[in-house]
């Protein structure tokens, strides 16, 4: 009875030592705007709130929340205003608001996924900063959104304890421009959700019926804005066009972001473009049966930090062309056609190398190979060494 009682008593000890509150920034978890850092900050909190409940996780909201965004018993929730959607929001959320909300609560670290941080604020803090685009070009970036980047991005990075970031490309990236210690910054790569694996030919022939009449396409996945390059894709396809003879089509997945008046500019302009279709953006399970059904990925964006369709279509047994600049190559590696995103004719010639049989089983063998890399599980694990960094340690 004593022993029982040692033991509990030890255990409850071990608990209580262990124990720290870890606040979160979850703005970005909106129902039905889903994408990169949405599904990076969804599936790692998934897999850390649970496989951590001796802790306690602040998630931090700026809007009314989905329950399903509040994954495990030892998630406490919080709302505060404004919605941070303005870069002069972001500055009264991130550096006046988030302060008050550490304080009000002890909070012993601060977790951003989206790379911002407080200011005017001692909790140790880990920023995920998964690029920095806006560096390199701020076409398709309004003035203010990319003059608040620009001004503030470069302290995130000096003040954060500890960086997260999805590719040795991106690492290099922040170590070179920001003069950050390496040692300061971790790779965690993104991962692939398990929902992406092959379907059945009966499953992509009624997806085709719906979208594109029942004819093969390829496929573009990701926000309407210059830097995924859909002008030239669209150019690349009207040239490809000319000598197809599969009556393959283009279908476009993804909303608008900014300034995308040129991609509908470059797309009236078209010779074929009865035959590309643009269908905006798709949930989770339309958007694995698109790629699924799909005869190739184009992916030929200027510039990512990662790139997680490159790996979902890998997951998909659906080839992949993208580009050979900045993380692209490091992600695909050896599996996908690399083309330089600034050559029309490079993304037409690589569309006509798919409709070689024995190319695309090629290219198909070594992503499901690649595909075998990335997990979440993996990620969330990498994260969560980061941020188990930051805790206080009780000896």
């Amino acid at each position: 009875m004593l022993h029982a009682l040692v033991l509990s008593l030890s255990k409850f000890i071990k608990y209580w030592v262990a124990y720290v509150k870890i606040a979160v920034n979850t703005r970005l978890l909106i129902n039905h705007k889903m994408e990169g850092i949405q599904w990076f900050t969804f599936e790692t909190l998934k897999r850390i709130t649970k496989a951590h409940p001796e802790h306690t996780f602040y998630f931090i909201f700026d809007r009314p929340f989905l329950k399903d965004f509040i994954f495990s018993e030892n998630i406490i929730p919080i709302v505060i205003g404004p919605q941070a959607r303005h870069p002069f929001l972001f500055y009264i959320w991130f550096h006046i608001q988030i302060p008050r909300v550490l304080k009000k609560y002890k909070i012993d670290a601060f977790v951003s996924p989206d790379g911002f941080l407080p200011l005017k604020s001692n909790v140790p803090s880990l920023a995920v900063i998964h690029d920095i685009n806006f560096e390199h070009q701020t076409k398709g970036i309004p003035f203010w959104a990319a003059h608040y980047y620009k001004r503030y991005f470069p302290k995130y990075a000096k003040i954060a304890r500890k960086i997260a970031t999805v590719s040795e490309f991106s690492k290099a990236d922040i170590v070179d421009k920001y003069d950050i210690d390496s040692r300061k910054i971790e790779v965690v790569y993104n991962g692939i959700n398990e929902s992406f694996k092959p379907i059945t030919d009966t499953e992509q022939q009624l997806f085709r019926n719906h979208y594109t009449q029942g004819k093969p396409f390829y496929l573009f996945v990701g926000s309407l804005h210059p830097r995924k390059n859909l002008c030239n894709l669209l150019r690349a396809f009207d040239l490809y066009k000319e000598t197809d003879t599969t009556q393959t089509q283009l279908l476009v997945v993804g909303s608008k972001l900014f300034k995308a008046g040129a991609i509908f500019k470059t797309f009236k302009k078209m010779r074929y473009r009865d035959e590309v279709h643009f269908i905006g953006h798709l949930l989770a399970e339309d958007l694995h049966t698109s790629i699924a059904s799909a005869k190739g990925l184009a992916y030929v964006s200027f510039f990512e930090g990662f790139g997680i369709p490159i790996v979902e279509a890998f997951a998909c047994h659906t080839p992949v062309i993208t580009s050979k600049t900045s993380s692209m190559p490091e992600v695909s590696k050896n599996a996908a056609i690399l083309i330089d995103p600034y050559s029309v004719k490079e993304i037409s010639d690589a569309l006509k190398k798919l409709d070689n049989q024995p190319t695309r089983e090629h290219y198909i063998a070594l992503g499901e190979k690649r595909a075998k890399d990335f997990s979440w599980d993996k990620t969330a694990r990498r994260l969560w060494n980061t941020i188990d960094s930051l805790l206080p340690k009780n000896e």
